[in-house]
């Protein structure tokens, strides 16, 4: 079981606007994901007591660490003070990525239904692509490499495999979440809680 761990997703992207599948592709946060980043950076400082007492580490990928230095700045750290860790990076969408399902679906009717149906073992087209299922092996061994309390900028296909992995959701129900950007997931003794 992890150590205290507070983990906030990127702020919103355009891509996340436009429901681009985005995987690893290193896009910037918007005007809406700064403002984001700085309330859960806000809402981080009115719990933590001493910010200086975690770990801090992000996804290495653009929208992951703007987001991490806005949260840092609002508890009255360095912006630059954490380390990344690739075992944090979104799933890889393989060939899709940078396409909406509708752009997909015109390119090649009936392509996005076998991910619709078997979400969690889905692996997408394409040599770098991966399933949930090798994201969740990936996030696991992050899970148990962490020996003290942590806070964490990562992205929603990262949250929904701890929500299986630590809070034990079915793999559907973990893979259809919502994940929101504007929220903070405490991981507390097995529990798991928005704030």
């Amino acid at each position: 079981m992890p150590p205290l761990l507070y983990i906030s997703r990127h702020g919103q992207t355009d891509w996340n606007v436009e429901e681009r599948l985005q995987g690893q592709a290193d896009t910037d946060i918007n005007a809406v994901g700064r403002a984001q980043a700085d309330d859960n950076g806000r809402r981080l400082a009115g719990l933590l007591g001493d910010p200086a007492a975690y770990d801090y580490v992000a996804s290495p990928l653009r929208r992951t660490c703007e987001t991490m230095q806005r949260i840092r700045v609002q508890l009255g750290l360095s912006p630059e003070g954490y380390v990344t860790d690739p075992r944090l990076k979104e799933v890889h969408f393989g060939s899709w990525q940078g396409f909406t399902y509708p752009e997909l679906e015109e390119q090649e009717p009936g392509c996005t239904l076998a991910r619709t149906r078997t979400k969690w073992e889905f692996l997408p087209p394409g040599p770098e692509a991966e399933s949930y299922v090798d994201l969740a092996q990936r996030v696991c061994s992050w899970l148990e490499s962490l020996e003290r309390p942590t806070i964490c900028v990562t992205h929603g296909g990262v949250m929904r495999t701890v929500f299986h992995l630590v809070g034990g959701m079915s793999p559907h129900e973990a893979v259809e979440m919502h994940i929101p950007q504007d929220r903070v997931l405490r991981v507390k003794d097995g529990g798991l809680e928005w704030l």
